[in-house]
C-alpha cells in the first residue's frame, strides 16, 4: 500500500521545556557519578492548561484506590544471548526484582540496559548493567508521573513523559524529550497540543520514528490507537513527516526500513514494513511503500528489528495457546524460530528489544514465585502524588473505604473464588476477614459507628433483575486485636430478593440512611433507606426515576449533597457518564460539568464513575477518561478501561486536578480527610515493609488479542 508523505513544518521552534544541571559523560560513567538529588527548573512559559494551576487551598488527606491487575504484575527484564541460526543461550534475570521493571532498552552488548520501573510509587527511568547490584536512577522529571520507552542512543536519553498538560481534555499528556546524557538539559521533541508514542532511533541515529496521535481528540478507542508513524531528523525535529498513516512501535533496521504492528485488514495483529528512499531526505514529494510481513492465523505485536536487516523479534499470540512468548521471525524465509516458549511456557513476555550488535534479545516477564527478590503484593503500598498535601495508596483490592476515624480500611479482595470482605489496618500491617466465599463489593463504612459496614452481596455489573442486595455487616472492633485472621460478623440484608439488583450502598453521615443504586423499576436509580431495618418496615423512598442509569452514590459529610453518576443527559449511551448531584430529599438535581461547558463535545464525551466527597464537601474525587490513553495498550496486559484515571474537582467544577497517569485501569477510590496524626499509617512510606499476599502472576492476556475477535 503506498501512502503519501504528509509534512508537517512547525511555524516556531521546539522550545526547552527543562533544564538539569550537573554535566555528566557517559551511561557507563553515569551509574557511577549520578546525582538522583538534581534539581529540574521549570520553562517560565508553559503551554495554556484546561485546569486552574493556581488552587487554593489544596485538597488534603489520603486517597487508597485500586488499580486492575498491577499489583500482580511482577515483572522483571530478562535475556537470552542470540546463537548462530536458532541456538541460543540460557535465560538471565537483568533486573533486581523490586516493583515491576518494563519496556528496556540496550545501550550496547555487553547488557547495559535503561528501562522503567515503578519503585519510588511512580514510573522512572534507570539505567544498570551485569555486575551492578541495584539500578542507578537516570534523570526524571520530578513533576511527571509517568515516564515511558527509554532510549539511550549516541549519548542522548530519549524518554516519553506526561508532565505537560495539553489545551484540551482528551488529550494524551504523552511527549517525547530527549536530554545529552552528558549535558542533562531536557528538551521537548514532541510539538505542543501533539501526542506521541514508542519512539526509535535509527541505526546512525540521525532519524527518530514515533507512533504519533497528532493533535486530534482522543476519540474512545483503545484496541488498535491509529496512531501514524511520524519520522524526524534527530538534528531538527521540526521537520516532521507522517511517513505512514496507520501504525505503531515502530524499530528501526538501518536508517531506510521502518518495521511496525497494526490490526490488518482481516482482523490479524501483523507486522508491516515501510521501505524509505536510501540517503533519506523528509520530502512531500516522496512515496513509500508498506508491505505487510508476517503472515496471517496469529497475533504479531511489538516488533524489535534485529540488525542483520533479515529478522525481526516480535511477540506473538497463537490461537494454540494462552499466553504471549517472544520469536523471531525471518523475513526471507518467511519462518518463525521460537525463543521464550521453551523456557517458560505458561509465562507471557512482553516487548522484546535486541542490542546494537543483535547478540542479545531483552523482554520482561513475571518473575516467578521463585525468583529471589520481592515475592509478596503488599496489602497497601504508597504512591507518588502531585499533590505535596494529599498521600495516594494503592490497595490489593477493590472498593476501599476508610473507617471513620482512617484507622481501619474495608474493601474487597477479589471477584473470583477468592471473593470477600476484609479489613485492613491502614497501616498494612494486619488484615482480617468478614465475609468469604461470598462475592461482596461496593463497600461503605458507617461515619457513625465504627462496627458497621454496608456493602452489595451478589454477581457484580450485571442486569436490573439479577439478586444482589443491600447489607448491613457488623462486627466486634476488639476481634480486631487478635491474631484470628476470621472475625465473626452478623450480616443483615436491607433489601427484598425480589427487588432485583441493589448495589453500591453509601452510609449518611447520621448513620441513619443508606442511598443505593437499584434495578427495581426496570432501571437503575437511586433509593434511601433505613439503615437498621433496610426496606422492610416501609422505610424505602425512591430518590431519582428515570429510564437511564444513576449509580454510584456518595453522600457528602455535611448530609446536604448526594454526588453520582449517570447517564440521564444521553441514556442511549449506557459507556458517558456525568457527574451529578441532589439533595437527599430529591431537589435541586444538576450536573457538575467538568471537561467542558453544558452542550459542548467535551461535555458529551465524560465517562465519569465511583465519586467520592473529601471531608469539607467542597471536592470531589472521581475516574474518569479525561488524559486519553498514555500508552499503546496491546504491549500491555488487559485492562478493561486503560483510560482511567483519578482526578479531584472542586464542588462548583473548577480546580480540576489529575492524580494518576499510567497505561493502567486505575478505579474504585475512598478519601479519608483527617489530619495526619489521625491516621495509624506511619510505616506506609516508600519502600517500607508491609504485609503481603504472594505475587503469583494472575493477571490476563488482552481479551481482545485473541482468535474469537478476528474478523472471519
Amino acid at each position: 500500500m503506498l501512502r503519501h508523505l504528509i509534512r508537517t513544518r512547525l511555524p516556531f521552534p521546539v522550545p526547552r521545556a527543562f533544564s538539569l544541571p550537573q554535566p555528566l559523560a557517559s551511561p557507563h560513567l553515569l551509574l557511577k557519578h549520578f546525582n538522583p538529588r538534581c534539581s529540574v527548573i521549570s520553562d517560565p512559559t508553559p503551554p495554556t492548561t484546561y485546569t486552574d494551576t493556581h488552587m487554593d487551598p489544596n485538597p488534603t488527606g489520603s486517597i487508597v484506590f485500586s488499580t486492575l491487575d498491577r499489583p500482580h504484575y511482577g515483572f522483571d527484564l530478562f535475556s537470552v544471548e542470540l546463537g548462530p541460526a536458532t541456538t541460543l543461550g540460557s535465560e538471565r534475570r537483568l533486573s533486581d526484582a523490586i516493583s515491576i521493571n518494563f519496556n528496556g532498552h540496550f545501550v550496547d552488548d555487553d547488557q547495559t540496559l535503561v528501562f522503567i520501573s515503578e519503585r519510588t510509587g511512580s514510573s522512572r527511568i534507570y539505567l544498570s548493567r551485569p555486575g551492578f547490584s541495584s539500578p542507578k536512577a537516570l534523570p526524571n522529571i520530578p513533576t511527571s508521573l509517568f515516564h515511558d520507552r527509554p532510549v539511550i542512543h549516541n549519548g542522548h536519553l530519549y524518554f516519553i513523559s506526561a508532565h505537560e498538560q495539553p489545551d484540551r481534555p482528551f488529550k494524551s499528556w504523552c511527549a517525547l524529550y530527549s536530554t545529552r546524557v552528558d549535558e542533562l538539559d531536557v528538551t521537548r521533541l514532541t510539538p505542543y497540543g501533539t501526542v506521541d508514542y514508542s519512539p526509535a532511533v535509527s541505526r546512525s541515529g540521525k532519524f527518530i520514528a514515533v507512533a504519533s496521535y497528532g493533535a486530534r481528540l482522543w476519540d474512545g478507542e483503545f484496541f488498535e490507537l491509529h496512531t501514524n508513524i511520524v519520522v524526524f531528523p534527530q538534528s531538527d525535529p521540526n521537520n516532521r513527516v507522517t511517513v505512514c498513516e496507520r501504525g505503531g512501535w515502530p524499530t528501526w533496521s538501518g536508517d531506510s526500513t521502518i518495521y511496525f504492528h497494526r490490526e490488518a485488514d482481516d482482523g490479524w495483529w501483523s507486522i508491516f514494513r515501510l521501505d524509505l528512499p536510501e540517503n533519506l531526505e523528509l520530502s512531500s514529494e516522496l512515496h513509500n511503500t508498506v508491505t505487510r510481513v508476517t503472515p496471517p492465523g496469529l497475533h504479531c505485536i511489538t516488533p524489535a528489528a534485529l540488525h542483520d536487516g533479515k529478522r525481526i523479534a516480535v511477540a506473538t499470540r497463537r490461537c494454540e495457546r494462552e499466553f504471549r512468548h517472544i520469536e523471531i521471525f525471518d523475513t526471507e524465509s518467511k519462518t518463525f524460530s521460537p525463543v521464550t516458549e521453551s523456557l517458560n511456557p505458561n509465562i507471557s513476555h512482553y516487548n522484546p528489544f535486541v542490542s546494537p550488535g543483535s547478540r542479545f534479545l531483552g523482554y520482561h516477564r513475571f518473575r516467578g514465585e521463585s525468583t529471589e527478590g520481592v515475592s509478596t503484593i503488599p496489602y497497601i503500598e504508597s504512591m507518588m502524588s502531585p499533590i505535596k498535601q494529599l498521600r495516594m495508596f494503592r490497595i490489593n483490592g477493590f472498593f476501599p473505604s476508610y473507617s471513620a476515624d482512617g484507622k481501619y480500611i474495608a474493601f474487597n479482595h477479589d471477584f473470583g473464588s477468592n471473593s470477600s470482605l476484609k479489613i485492613l489496618k491502614s497501616d498494612g500491617t494486619k488484615r482480617w476477614t468478614l465475609i468469604k466465599g461470598r462475592t461482596a463489593f461496593g463497600n461503605s463504612c458507617s461515619p457513625a459507628e465504627k462496627h458497621v459496614i454496608y456493602t452489595s452481596l451478589g454477581p457484580i455489573f450485571r442486569s436490573v433483575t439479577e439478586t444482589v442486595q443491600i447489607a448491613r455487616v457488623e462486627f466486634n472492633p476488639v476481634d480486631l486485636d487478635g491474631d484470628g485472621e476470621d472475625v465473626k460478623c452478623n450480616v443483615k440484608i436491607l433489601t427484598k430478593e425480589e427487588t432485583g439488583n441493589n448495589a453500591f450502598p453509601a452510609c449518611s453521615p447520621d448513620g441513619k440512611s443508606v442511598v443505593f443504586r437499584s434495578g427495581r423499576s426496570g432501571h437503575k436509580n437511586l433509593y434511601i433507606v433505613d439503615s437498621i431495618d433496610g426496606e422492610f418496615n416501609g422505610g424505602i423512598r425512591r430518590l431519582t426515576d428515570g429510564a437511564w442509569i444513576d449509580t454510584m452514590p456518595s453522600w457528602s459529610p455535611k448530609g446536604d449533597l448526594i454526588a453520582f453518576s449517570s447517564n440521564r443527559h444521553n441514556p442511549d449511551n449506557s459507556r458517558k457518564f456525568g457527574l451529578y448531584v441532589v439533595k437527599p430529599d430529591g431537589s435541586d438535581l444538576r450536573r457538575i460539568y467538568v471537561a467542558g461547558p453544558e452542550g459542548s463535545n467535551e461535555a458529551d464525551m465524560e465517562r465519569i464513575n465511583h465519586v467520592y466527597f473529601n471531608k469539607d464537601g467542597e471536592w470531589l474525587l472521581f475516574t474518569a477518561n479525561l488524559g486519553g490513553v498514555s500508552t499503546e495498550p496491546v504491549s500491555w496486559p488487559n485492562q478493561f478501561q486503560p483510560y482511567g484515571d483519578l482526578y479531584v474537582v472542586r464542588l462548583d467544577g473548577s480546580g480540576l486536578r489529575r492524580l494518576t497517569c499510567d497505561g493502567y485501569e486505575n478505579g474504585t477510590p475512598a478519601w479519608h480527610s483527617g489530619d495526619d496524626d489521625e491516621l495509624d499509617m506511619g510505616r506506609l512510606t516508600l519502600g517500607s515493609e508491609v504485609g503481603g499476599d504472594q505475587l503469583r502472576g494472575e493477571f490476563r492476556e488482552l481479551r481482545w488479542l485473541s482468535c474469537e475477535f478476528v474478523k472471519q
